[in-house]
């Protein structure tokens, strides 16, 4: 098939990869324009960008689908069949009918179940026990188009969002895969959402990375790990923001109140609302981030308070 391919961050690499190795013509690639990056702030192309200049395939970086040229030159593709993951712009009617099969999505969850835009995050700080990829057809209302194919893993005790980010965009390109095949052999076989279902995974915010440390364990867990590798959540340490990339809910049995810290040998115990929390991986600002060990051994905690 002659495939437009549209999206912007590593997410969507593997996908792209994917396709580029296939029998399918991969036509035309969009993805956002080079925006500034780095110390220098220097204007950078996204990874998706990057990969499609390295294999020859055209690139297109408009501000938005909904100038009449734009569109335009979209359709002028004549392609079988969109595929859109984590692209960032919001697709007009003109552009999801050019296709002659329409426009496909990759969603991180398993739809409809976090509909949005931090379906990863939400998933981990909820404390789901499982996720995973949504192939699904595009329509105006946002990820409520009907679903062609799950892929699905576990969400063990120890992963971050950061963790699932990379096994969720592998198995985008699996199920993905596996549509395109379909679609070739008239096979393929759609599924309404049910609406009752629906919960919506919002925006993250900065001021989401703050530790209420009168939440228990399990839910601080679950945020500390939801919120890898972005905002990160933080506490105060010494009248400093303490970025906290890692924890485990502690053993400890000892009875500290909220945001209490006890040295424990090579470990940093911090009471919560109920039970303790082990912090593991930590950084002050203009530090690098430090394993819990090399932070004790420069840092006296001795009487602290985080919060």
């Amino acid at each position: 098939m002659k495939i437009i391919f549209s999206g912007t961050p590593d997410f969507a690499v593997p996908t792209l990869q994917m396709l580029i190795d296939s029998d399918h013509e991969v036509c035309a690639v969009y993805t956002q324009p080079d925006r500034p990056a780095g110390r220098g702030r220097k204007l950078t192309p996204s990874p998706v960008k990057k990969l499609a200049l390295e294999s020859g395939i055209p690139v297109l970086q408009p501000e938005t689908l909904k100038a009449d040229d734009d569109i335009k030159q979209l359709e002028s593709f004549n392609a079988d069949l969109m595929v859109v993951v984590a692209y960032g712009l919001m697709l007009p009617q003109e552009v999801l009918d050019a296709p002659k099969h329409g426009c496909i999505n990759i969603h991180g969850s398993l739809l409809p179940r976090w509909r949005g835009a931090a379906p990863i995050h939400r998933a981990v700080i909820a404390g789901d026990k499982k996720t995973g990829v949504t192939i699904m057809q595009v329509i105006k209302k946002l990820d409520a188009g009907d679903m062609l194919q799950k892929e699905q893993c576990l969400i063990e005790p120890h992963h971050s969002s950061s963790d699932l980010h990379d096994k969720l965009s592998e198995l985008g390109a699996i199920g993905l895969e596996k549509v395109l095949a379909q679609i070739e052999q008239g096979t393929l076989v759609a599924e309404t959402q049910d609406e009752a279902l629906v919960t919506y995974a919002a925006k993250l915010e900065k001021n989401e990375a703050v530790l209420d440390w009168n939440l228990s364990a399990i839910e601080l867990d679950r945020k500390i790990r939801g919120l890898n590798s972005w905002p990160v959540a933080q506490t105060r340490f010494n009248d400093k923001v303490l970025r906290v990339w890692s924890a485990i809910i502690s053993d400890c049995e000892e009875d500290l109140s909220a945001g209490e810290v006890r040295k424990l040998g090579k470990r940093m115990v911090v009471g919560t609302g109920e039970g303790c929390i082990d912090l593991l991986e930590v950084q002050l600002p203009g530090g690098k981030r430090m394993q819990i060990h090399a932070f004790l051994n420069s840092h006296d905690i001795d009487g602290i308070k985080l919060g």
